[in-house]
């Protein structure tokens, strides 16, 4: 499936984004620019049942990672997924072969192995007003609540079904198939210090967000863009 995508900047290196669950292109209204700044030519895509991508019969993570590897381009200079798109991006990487790979706290795992990952409640926050988001992220900008909001209203919820209301595991990448840096959240729900120390092990570089949640790179845009020093 061919995806929306948006972009930033007519740079000669090329940078990739791409989106968690319930988010899309415009997650990265602050993060593209930035790159562009830097001499990227940066492409972000909507995920399939989200923003102006088209739906679909069936979701889930190999048909996510399938779109990626079909609608972008390989060998790009650096490529960034976070949650979802961490996984997405991950599953895909042995088709994009990106020179850098960033995975933004990545739904990989859980940190709590026996922590369901329910998808009503994913579901539920499809109509969450901009008071719950807004209690929910208080270090967010109201641009940032904004574009929460226009996603919420372009995104089909269905995209969360996959995850069954099982815990989320069998993700942990086995080793880094290109140069990759993990930044996670302080703490992460999704990968923990057991799972962090593996990773390692495995030649993945793995990086805090002192302070930061889930959300990084709108939790704390100056910390996310610190802990990708080098990177990008």
């Amino acid at each position: 499936m061919l995806l929306n995508t948006r972009e930033w900047g007519t740079g000669e290196r090329t940078a990739l984004l791409v989106h968690g669950i319930m988010s899309d292109a415009r997650t990265w209204h602050r993060v593209g620019p930035l790159l562009a700044d830097r001499g990227y030519r940066v492409i972000a895509v909507d995920l399939r049942g989200h923003g102006g991508s088209p739906r679909a019969a069936a979701y889930s993570p190999e048909l996510f990672a399938d779109d990626l590897a079909d609608t972008l381009p390989a060998g790009a200079d650096l490529a960034i997924g976070h949650s979802l798109g961490g996984l997405s991006l991950l599953l895909a990487v042995d088709r994009l072969r990106p020179g850098r790979a960033v995975y933004a706290d990545p739904a990989w795992s859980t940190a709590d192995p026996q922590a369901a990952v329910d998808p009503t409640v994913f579901a539920g926050f499809k109509n969450a007003t901009r008071e719950q988001i807004t209690a929910l992220n208080p270090a967010w900008a109201d641009e940032d609540v904004d574009v929460e909001l226009a996603t919420l209203a372009d995104w089909d919820p269905r995209t969360a079904h996959f995850l069954g209301g099982a815990p989320l595991r069998g993700f942990l990448p086995g080793h880094a198939e290109v140069p990759s840096l993990v930044a996670l959240a302080d703490p992460s729900c999704l990968v923990g210090p057991g799972e962090a120390e593996l990773l390692r092990g495995r030649g993945f570089e793995v990086r805090t967000v002192p302070g930061a949640g889930h959300t990084l790179h709108r939790d704390d845009l100056e910390g996310f863009l610190k802990a990708l020093d080098g990177w990008i």
